[in-house]
């Protein structure tokens, strides 16, 4: 199978590069992540001027009609820089209200989003759900919902929620103005400085997405998503790499660089196999998320490539850590930032042991 872009998809790549190299260079993420905000406007503003927030999403709302292999090279532009602004707490809430939302929630929602004036996030974990989809205790009644919600990326800087909740009749998904009352957070910062929040609902005010069981749905936005958090760790893979070769051949010991060694040189030629295994495995699932239409081969796909991403991101990262010594570790160190997000990434939406049973 050919994973090349295309001509478009390159001059996107491209252009998302540079904008990443000029304007998020890692001091300048740096004091984003030390702001209380978590995240920078002008970025923000930014990434929606370039019309990354309109790729996915049709064109009668504004948007390009892109898939998730239009959003790969961003995504992997993303995981080289460790951006964390919400792009994708954003595109996954507003995957919902595109796929299964009233015209009137599309013609509200849609085109904010687009143009950068609404950021969204999707509250879906719960206690004890261990990456169950379909463990959902939050409660719906009417139009309301009571319940908490765990881990929630980007909730306290997000202006509206799409929240799973349980009705009489199943499963469904709710829009929840994250400023309303009876919303409650506790606000942190994740192991790889993402903001997020614990959140509470108390008889907040909510307007269903869609009928029936959402349970599907939600189960093919997150596989939607999980296949681009699989190209932003491959873009994470490349920076580590490029950062470890460069630090072995400028590193000297007994006189001459580290990476003359034929040890070390065996290691590194390991890290590359897996980031080349790990980019082959993204692109596909990249790929079947947008084609597939058979949820059991979807689902298949999707859980292969992030078992892939998982072990390769553990691999690459301590690696890249442990062939910069003891400075790998310092905070000083873009490498050990990468290293944070490696780690996470590996776990976000299932670790590999969940998607090994579910491959299963």
């Amino acid at each position: 199978m050919k994973f090349d872009y295309n001509e478009e998809q390159q001059l996107l790549s491209d252009s998302v590069r540079r904008f990443v190299a000029q304007d998020y260079t890692f001091e300048a993420r740096r004091k984003i992540v030390a702001s209380p905000e978590g995240f920078s406007a002008p970025v923000w503003a930014t990434i929606a001027d370039l019309g990354l927030l309109g790729l996915p999403f049709p064109s009668d709302a504004g948007g390009f009609g892109g898939g998730a292999v239009d959003l790969m090279s961003a995504m992997e532009a993303f995981g080289e820089a460790l951006v964390v602004e919400p792009y994708l707490s954003t595109i996954m809430a507003a995957q919902f209200v595109a796929r299964a939302g009233s015209a009137a929630q599309k013609d509200r929602i849609l085109p904010a989003v687009i143009e950068g004036k609404l950021k969204m996030a999707f509250a879906q974990t719960e206690k004890d759900a261990r990456y169950d989809l379909s463990h959902v205790n939050v409660a719906a009644s009417g139009s309301t919902i009571s319940g908490d919600k765990l881990a929630v990326l980007h909730a306290p800087i997000a202006d509206e929620i799409v929240v799973s909740a349980r009705s009489s009749s199943g499963i469904g998904l709710y829009l929840v103005d994250a400023k309303a009352p009876g919303v409650a957070m506790r606000s942190y910062r994740t192991l790889d400085e993402m903001p997020a929040a614990d959140v509470s609902f108390k008889d907040a005010a909510a307007k269903r997405i869609g009928q029936g069981d959402a349970l599907p749905l939600i189960e093919e936005v997150v596989d939607f998503a999980t296949a681009l958090i699989c190209a932003e760790a491959v873009g994470a893979m490349k920076y580590a790499n490029d950062a470890t070769l460069e630090y072995i051949k400028a590193r000297k010991q007994f006189g001459v660089p580290i990476g003359a060694f034929q040890a070390l040189q065996h290691r590194m030629v390991d890290m590359v196999i897996s980031y080349e295994q790990a980019k082959s495995m993204a692109s596909l699932a990249c790929a079947k998320v947008d084609s597939e239409r058979d949820p059991a081969e979807r689902k298949r796909i999707v859980s292969a490539a992030k078992i892939k991403i998982a072990d390769a991101s553990r691999h690459v990262s301590q690696e890249s850590v442990q062939l910069h010594g003891g400075m790998g570790m310092s905070d000083e160190l873009k490498v050990s930032h990468t290293f944070r997000r490696l780690t996470a990434i590996a776990r976000q939406f299932g670790d590999a042991d969940h998607h090994l049973a579910r491959f299963a």
